[in-house]
């Protein structure tokens, strides 16, 4: 089962992204793996395959041997992703994604978790090594992201059946209830 973040994800690939086919928590069998969000936008030959990583509290800090593991683990996933989408996907124009709603950015470079470091880090290595480039969704961009959705629920007079899509449209409904009521 999704969590909200993939959700979110998810529907921003349907409603914006015009992907007909959702799938999350996709498990590969060649490579062996997990990826979050794959979205398929099957009459443009598209597909969006995604990690997606919700902590609101540290930001992006994952670890191992209680060390920071930001760099090693995207690496790892995205480098499976890639060899994913190249088995099955060939012909398709191949869009990989990051997204984490909160990047700590630090004031000092000598930081010990520099999050926003270990994003550039993980940009230049897939696009050094693979030609591929990772695009980052945090921060600002992620709540672009959203208010792309929440204009989509403003805009929808019918009953959004995603929970996600659906409280962005009871929320702008009432927001703009409650200004004609003052």
């Amino acid at each position: 089962m999704e969590n909200p973040g993939e959700h979110l994800v998810g529907q921003y690939l349907k409603l914006i992204k015009k992907c007909d086919f959702v799938e999350y928590n996709l498990q590969t069998i060649t490579p062996q793996g997990e990826i979050d969000v794959v979205g398929i936008n099957s009459s443009k030959k598209q597909i969006y395959i995604c990690e997606v990583a919700t902590h609101l509290e540290t930001g992006l800090q994952y670890t191992k041997d209680k060390r920071p593991d930001n760099v090693n683990r995207f690496k790892a996933k995205f480098e499976k992703n890639i060899d994913y989408a190249n088995r099955n996907f060939q012909g398709y124009q191949c869009h990989f994604m990051l997204w984490s709603p909160i990047i700590r950015i630090p004031k000092k470079e000598d930081v010990k978790n520099n999050q926003y470091q270990d994003l550039l880090e993980i940009e230049t290595y897939f696009q050094k090594e693979f030609n591929v480039k990772i695009e980052m969704f945090y921060n600002q961009k992620y709540v672009d992201c959203i208010d792309e959705l929440r204009k989509i629920a403003k805009d929808t007079t019918q009953e959004m059946t995603s929970p996600m899509m659906r409280f962005l449209q009871i929320e702008e409904k009432l927001k703009a209830h409650c200004k004609k009521i003052k």
